[in-house]
């Protein structure tokens, strides 16, 4: 996709991977971007970086789960800029723990925020890029939309959703000149993960590089944009023996909080996990001592 003289309009903008694929896209030269996202003071603080490398802003503090309010502003929208190119949905939020745990408002909060506030938003704009027959819609996934992690069981699920949902539109929406994409990012270092327990061995990408592999993959015009060696070790994996992708799943999945007894005995995946991070931890060491 050529961006110049596009124009982009790019959810959960205000941090982390939006607010990253924003500044390349400005990078790149892109002629507008509308910024949405609920945090109205971030999203004048991300604006005022575009604006500064040459690149038109609008921003939209908007909660993305009120239909109504969607609607409205995606009219004005479109009435105030005109066209919209580019639509990425990167808009999203996860809660861990373990399923046994989980609580319903955090639940349906998941499900609303990265599925069904996804869902309205991209009719609207894709039924207004039919109209043009034109358009690129980009719904940012996630590696759990491939390979599902236990401790994250509805955030895997809604990324499983959006993986379908992309693929289905990819097919109906291509008669009408719409391509669309999925961005599928490993673990990311965002304000996000920082509140999560990272699973062992797993080293975060960072948003810039993120922004990056979706650059590329526009370019290349990629169906699917997996960033990221772990992702592509991970599928990889998956397809030629899953077995040991659950096993290695289990062991580096974060332990549960749990009182060991003096006289417990460790078990064999526990031992596996200790030996792992021993060894993480010393490679971890040699590194510091070389620099």
């Amino acid at each position: 996709m050529d961006i110049q003289g596009k124009v982009a309009l790019i959810t959960g903008a205000s941090r982390g991977i939006g607010r990253a694929i924003a500044l390349e896209l400005a990078q790149q030269g892109i002629k507008r971007l509308i910024l949405v996202a609920r945090d109205r003071q971030k999203l004048v603080e991300v604006a005022n970086e575009i604006e500064a490398m040459g690149t038109e802003t609008a921003i939209v503090a908007l909660d993305l789960t009120q239909t109504i309010e969607v609607n409205i502003a995606v009219a004005q929208l479109w009435r105030n800029y005109g066209q919209i190119h580019l639509l990425v949905n990167c808009a999203g939020v996860a809660y861990q723990s373990s399923f046994l745990q989980s609580k319903l408002p955090q639940v349906q909060e998941e499900l609303s925020v990265n599925l069904l506030g996804m869902y309205n938003l991209t009719s609207l704009i894709a039924r207004r890029m039919a109209s043009q027959r034109q358009g690129t819609i980009v719904n940012v996934s996630s590696l759990m939309g491939k390979v599902a992690a236990p401790t994250m069981a509805t955030y895997s699920a809604t990324k499983f959703a959006i993986l379908g949902f992309t693929q289905a539109l990819r097919q109906e929406l291509a008669e009408h000149n719409i391509r669309v994409i999925a961005l599928l990012p490993s673990l990311t270092d965002t304000d996000m993960v920082r509140d999560l327990k990272l699973f062992r061995w797993v080293i975060p990408m960072t948003t810039q590089e993120v922004a990056k592999a979706f650059v590329a993959g526009m370019q290349r015009d990629a169906p699917e944009i997996l960033v990221g060696w772990q992702s592509h070790l991970a599928v990889l994996c998956q397809r030629l023996a899953p077995w040991l992708l659950e096993l290695i799943l289990r062991i580096a999945t974060p332990p549960a909080p749990r009182k060991q007894q003096p006289s417990e005995k460790l078990g064999f995946l526990a031992k596996i996990q200790r030996f792992g991070d021993l060894l993480l931890s010393r490679k971890t060491q040699c590194q510091v001592k070389s620099l």
